[in-house]
């Protein structure tokens, strides 16, 4: 075999072209089936800005994004089947059974919110008159036709009233879950608000219901929703493995934490939820810190200035 000999100025070129490989390795893109990140979406308007803010800094950085308005149920089978990179809205304790069942097929990537509620809610004449806790409900039977107005069919938060329901917890036998989604059970809410009618639905925060409409949370649902009108935290879930897979936007999920404030902001404005993200992030920059700490772009540059680039376009 024939020796291959380098001259003195052929090593510095040779050693010049690996240091420069191994920076392009060291700030390298990821793998090209990391380009596009699916995430899920129950169609809730929390949810929507959270999504917004992550498919917002994505695109900054260089991916392609798509949402899929996609029912719980749904959005937990199609994580499984590995067609849904994220959902950035596991609702706990609610949706425990969801974890329970599909344990083995996900990973859990951080609590991304706390402190917020979900439970029952009536409108503030309603609670005025009466209606303060879940055992007030049957009192008013007539005035409330019997009907609990909840979310989505197949939520969790609906099959809890329902075994409510099944069991006559609160002496409820007779009464029935009105099943819908989000905005056409809110369009109930706004209907019934405006003759002066009683409701009682299925509330949470962060949400502009609570600036919308003057409502108050009840008490006594402890046993399905929990302690503190419902308190829950919200976590960010990935299909298994993908954080592995796709270390860079696994980075930037296992970032992103978001505050009452900071969500109730974004879902109130009249803007679509990427625009609405966008409008907040350049209102408080200094967040970006936190959220790409440890990220690059998908070509593997650095992530900060180049995402403030893009925001001050939009």
């Amino acid at each position: 075999m024939k020796a291959i000999s380098f001259s003195r100025t052929g090593l510095k070129t040779f050693g010049l072209v690996s240091l420069l490989l191994g920076s392009s390795v060291a700030l390298s893109a990821e793998p090209e089936q990391c380009k596009k990140v699916t995430f899920s979406d129950p169609g809730w308007t929390d949810i929507g800005a959270t999504n917004g803010v992550a498919t917002t800094l994505l695109k900054a950085l260089g991916y392609d994004t798509q949402v899929y308005l996609l029912s719980v149920p749904v959005g937990f089978e199609s994580i499984k089947n590995g067609e849904i990179d994220a959902f950035m809205g596991n609702w706990m304790p609610a949706q425990s059974a969801f974890i329970d069942k599909y344990k083995n097929d996900i990973d859990v990537v951080r609590t991304n919110l706390e402190g917020v509620k979900f439970t029952l809610a009536v409108p503030k004449y309603v609670f005025d008159a009466g209606v303060k806790d879940f055992s007030d409900l049957e009192k008013f039977s007539k005035e409330f036709r019997q009907r609990i107005y909840g979310i989505d069919a197949g939520a969790p938060a609906n099959q809890k009233l329902q075994t409510m329901i099944d069991t006559n917890d609160f002496g409820l036998k007779d009464w029935k879950v009105v099943e819908s989604g989000e905005q056409a059970m809110l369009s109930q809410v706004a209907r019934t608000i405006k003759r002066d009618n009683f409701i009682v639905f299925l509330a949470w925060e962060p949400h502009p219901m609570n600036v919308n409409y003057d409502l108050k949370y009840l008490t006594g649902g402890d046993k399905y929703f929990g302690p503190n009108y419902g308190g829950a935290t919200i976590r960010t879930l990935t299909r298994k493995g993908y954080s592995s897979e796709c270390s860079n936007v696994g980075k930037l999920l296992s970032n992103l934490e978001f505050g009452l404030t900071m969500e109730n902001e974004m879902i109130a404005s009249p803007e679509k939820p990427e625009k609405a993200a966008a409008d907040w992030m350049k209102a408080h920059p200094e967040i970006l810190d936190k959220w790409l700490q440890g990220v690059t772009t998908f070509d593997g540059k650095p992530a900060l200035n180049i995402v403030k680039q893009q925001l001050s376009a939009m």
